[in-house]
């Protein structure tokens, strides 16, 4: 009885990774998919694509030369992750700079869509709040579309956070100067509550988020000229100190509000705050609740730029920069959906870390079920074999 050595083509696997992976793939089949620009086959599928870049911010590769290496060296990254023939640099870098955007931005807002259905809603009682804030990312000086200043190039994303369910939802790029108050209304959807700093005031801002059915709570500065239309109760012996019903800005200036706002002080560890809001349907109290979440996309910045290593650029064009920052986005969704499904816990390196060792213990493993079964093989070919 002949018996014949069949070759053991991916089995290098990791159920780890591809469960974490699975809710972008299922959205996939949605998505247009990538088409070549001429006779040659693309190289790489935009699900070939997303794997890379996923693996990429996962995995903390810290340049795109290391994960090609990886791609090419590592078996389970060169079976399982890279294109089924491979990916040159050359190849790679064209693909990263002028390929998948449109695709990638579809995937995030499903996938953030996905995620807000899935983890649970930790402030039902405050409504449906978005943090805004801008972050720069540093530049080479060989990107000259990042203007900044003299002698640094900086590009800089504008960033919607569903504090409701600590996710990323909307996001746009600007160079390194750009405005930031521009992009309020657009990241923020009518019956949702804008959450930004003083960096945000604007009092047109505030009349034409009333008029569109838009709310906002907003920190502005102490020294804001306020003409009191309406004095509110205070709770005595709270945190509250001022509630009032204002216009805020001058005739004179040119810059009063035509809508009167709300707008509630408060004392906290020294410092006096002062928020103005369209929000009169919640108490003082939970107004100062609100604004103090507002520190969740602070953190989100900081965790996201130390440990999915977004800012390690692998592209020096704009469009390179946006995939890029897009796949990262992406990451967080999936490790946000990971962390909620397995561990009941929002985002953290700990259990970031359990999944990598996770992956890593289980590419060991399939390696010795390999060579097993090659020695198996082999042994049981020499049993049969003709003398």
């Amino acid at each position: 009885m002949s018996h014949s050595l069949k070759p053991y083509q991916n089995k290098f696997n990791s159920k780890s990774f591809f469960k974490f992976f699975n809710p972008a793939k299922i959205i996939l089949p949605e998505i247009q998919m990538l088409q070549s620009r001429g006779d040659r086959p693309l190289q790489m599928t935009f699900e070939d694509q997303l794997k890379i870049l996923v693996f990429y911010h996962l995995e903390e590769h810290v340049s795109a030369r290391h994960m090609l290496q990886v791609l090419e060296q590592d078996d389970f990254a060169r079976e399982n992750i890279a294109p089924k023939d491979g990916i040159k640099r050359s190849s790679f870098s064209e693909a990263i700079n002028s390929r998948g955007l449109e695709q990638l931005l579809a995937v995030f807002q499903k996938l953030s869509h996905t995620a807000a259905g899935i983890l649970p809603d930790s402030h039902p009682e405050l409504g449906s709040l978005v943090a805004i804030d801008g972050s720069l990312i540093t530049a080479t000086l060989s990107m000259d579309w990042a203007d900044y200043r003299k002698g640094a190039k900086k590009a800089k994303i504008h960033l919607g956070f569903d504090l409701n369910h600590s996710i990323p939802t909307k996001i746009f790029f600007t160079d390194g100067n750009g405005p930031e108050r521009p992009f309020v209304e657009p990241i923020i959807t009518s019956g949702q509550t804008a959450v930004a700093d003083r960096g945000y005031q604007e009092h047109a801002l505030f009349d034409s988020m009333q008029n569109n059915g838009k709310s906002f709570v907003i920190r502005i500065k102490a020294k804001t000229t306020k003409t009191v239309v309406r004095q509110n109760e205070i709770e005595k012996d709270s945190i509250i100190f001022y509630d009032a019903d204002v216009l805020l800005g001058t005739t004179e200036n040119k810059n009063q509000t035509q809508k009167p706002v709300r707008l509630v002080g408060y004392h906290v560890a020294g410092v006096d705050y002062w928020i103005a809001t369209d929000r009169r349907d919640l108490s003082a109290k939970q107004i100062a609740e609100i604004y103090k979440l507002r520190w969740q996309i602070e953190s989100f910045f900081a965790w996201w730029k130390r440990h999915l290593r977004v800012y390690h650029l692998i592209a020096r064009s704009e469009y390179g920069l946006m995939v890029q920052i897009l796949a990262g986005l992406i990451t967080y969704l999936l490790l946000a959906i990971h962390c909620h499904e397995n561990h009941g816990e929002v985002v953290n390196i700990k259990r970031v870390r359990e999944l990598r060792i996770q992956i890593q213990n289980e590419l060991r493993a399939s390696e010795s079920f390999k060579n097993s079964q090659i020695f198996k093989d082999q042994e049981f070919s020499g049993q049969h074999a003709k003398t």
